[in-house]
């Protein structure tokens, strides 16, 4: 795989020095670090983050739940920042949070990773697959563990679908009576901008422009 890579490399760097191809568009690292702190403030408002907890504890939190309960939490992976921990109909299992360039998606074993669609917050990454019913693929052989390493999968097509349906609130983390009412507000309106509040209330609405 590595000499594989190096011969890519060097057939690039041939093709280069002839014909040029255009850089990249540039990418601002203040950028990332924008978006991903303003994700971070969306989930701590939202109450189903948990935070730097284990695979282990989140199986724990979820394992008594109804399918499709699910929470956010770090990821124990170095490559990764998030994972999303959900209750399947085999138990509770695990998907990191991808993350490049402004973007986030979910990893996923399913043969149509190329088509999983990406956000620019984990909190709409969440509304979306609620709302729509989609999901992504959690390996077939699903234990009440995290998920298994793709490389030890057989059938990357084979899988559990992960159906998202309630959030799990932390107990450190239960939202206020305001946020309650700011979710269904979110929820039977999609121009909250423009409803006959004081200005203060406006802008509780807008720093958390989401329903779940």
């Amino acid at each position: 795989m590595v000499a594989r890579a190096v011969t890519i490399l060097h057939q690039e760097e041939q093709e280069s020095s002839c014909c040029p191809h255009p850089s990249p568009p540039h990418w601002d690292p203040v950028e990332d670090l924008h978006c991903i702190s303003t994700n971070f403030q969306y989930l701590q408002a939202s109450g189903w983050y948990w935070g730097s907890i284990s695979a282990s504890e989140a199986r724990e939190a979820l394992l008594s739940k109804c399918e499709g309960t699910f929470l956010v939490r770090d990821s124990s992976h170095p490559q990764y920042m998030l994972a999303l921990s959900v209750r399947t109909r085999f138990g509770p299992t695990s998907v990191r949070i991808e993350y490049n360039k402004g973007c986030f998606w979910l990893d996923s074993t399913s043969s149509h990773l190329p088509h999983l669609q990406t956000f620019p917050d984990v909190l709409s990454l969440i509304q979306h697959y609620m709302v729509s019913g989609q999901a992504t693929q959690a390996p077939s052989s699903v234990q009440p563990q995290t998920k298994p390493d793709p490389a030890q999968l057989g059938d990357k097509d084979s899988g559990v679908p992960l159906k998202l349906a309630h959030p799990l609130h932390s107990s450190k983390g239960f939202p206020s009576l305001q946020h309650l009412a700011r979710l269904t507000i979110h929820k039977h309106t999609t121009c909250p901008d423009q409803l006959p509040l004081p200005k203060p209330l406006l802008h509780f609405l807008q720093n958390y422009p989401f329903s779940v």
